[in-house]
């Protein structure tokens, strides 16, 4: 049996309480929302934190509400952090405005993890690869990796960069609906688009402080104008991270003319890829099966999986330009 190892559990009411427990314990302590991924990662030490601060029971995270600009262009959507995703899966506004994003959501994992896991933790979602998620007694017969304990990428085998990948299945939707993360930590509150929250380490794969707490999501109402598609390849369907995953999201004008097209892809790198170049292509040209092949070709040349999943990197580059085409071709038919 892995156990857990041992560690005092606090539960602050709200974001300064916590945050100040943060600043008292120092890097003894961790933020837990769900624990559907904290808590196994620490059953393999993974993480050992001597203190963890609980934000499930702070009401500040928690709510799904429009809220009104100086104009119509200004209005927004307000998600908070700690809104389990089942509550984002099922939302009647999320379904309505950004039909994506509930997708995406209902596709983590599995029902009993939907119910506790958060949208905030699923941004904030540790990397994975073969040779990290593991028990500590499979990870010391290899001799321990870059991203914990050792000083070697066993999928590179050469250099100092870990290429863990980034398996979350939120954050590329909300790239291509333009959304931005709020945080609040010691020196106050600030604000980032998810596009560039993520960077290319897959030992600290975001650019959100230590001590700060990521406090709620921001979409553009109008972004709901957009269609929008999302498509996952993984073992299992009903439980099992990404082995890849495909956000788009497209304007078209009256004509169904594209004026505008966003592709996102994760599961191969440490943060998601927005492929290049797709508005070039498309601006002007209607959604047909010539471009959607020429966008998934173009896609299958961008994308390089590494060995960093346990399925074989060849048949997932095999498998971009068909994703990609699936979601193309559900934006245009939406």
């Amino acid at each position: 049996m892995l156990r857990l190892p041992p560690f005092r559990y606090h539960r602050p009411t709200n974001v300064s309480e916590a945050l100040a427990l943060m600043s008292e314990h120092g890097d003894e302590a961790m933020y837990v929302a769900g624990g559907t991924d904290l808590v196994p990662n620490m059953k393999h030490r993974l993480f050992e934190p001597h203190h963890l601060i609980a934000l499930k029971s702070i009401e500040e995270l928690r709510g799904i509400q429009e809220i009104e600009g100086r104009d119509a262009d200004d209005a927004i959507l307000r998600i908070g952090a700690g809104e389990t995703l089942t509550a984002v899966a099922t939302n009647k506004k999320i379904q309505e405005f950004f039909p994506a994003l509930a997708q995406a959501a209902a596709h983590v994992a599995g029902p009993q993890l939907r119910n506790s896991g958060t949208i905030g933790g699923n941004i904030c979602l540790d990397t994975r690869c073969t040779y990290y998620n593991q028990t500590h007694f499979w990870r010391e017969a290899l001799g321990f990796c870059l991203k914990k304990d050792g000083d070697v990428c066993h999928v590179t085998r050469t250099g100092k960069k870990c290429v863990a990948a980034h398996s979350a299945d939120t954050p590329p939707v909300l790239i291509t609906l333009d959304a931005t993360a709020m945080f609040v930590g010691p020196e106050g509150s600030r604000e980032l688009p998810v596009e560039d929250l993520f960077v290319a380490d897959g030992i600290r794969n975001t650019r959100r402080m230590r001590e700060e707490i990521l406090t709620e999501i921001r979409i553009p109402l109008a972004s709901a104008t957009r269609r929008q598609a999302y498509v996952k390849l993984r073992q299992r369907k009903s439980i099992d991270f990404p082995l890849l995953t495909v956000a788009v999201a497209a304007d078209l004008d009256a004509k169904d003319t594209i004026t505008g097209i966003t592709g996102v892809v994760t599961g191969l790198g440490s943060r998601p890829k927005t492929l290049t170049k797709w508005s070039e292509v498309a601006e002007g040209r209607v959604l047909n099966e010539e471009l959607i092949e020429e966008l998934a070709e173009r896609a299958h040349r961008q994308c390089h999986p590494l060995e960093n999943m346990i399925v074989d990197p060849d048949w997932r580059r095999a498998m971009i330009p068909v994703f990609v085409q699936r979601a193309l071709q559900q934006v245009a038919q939406d």
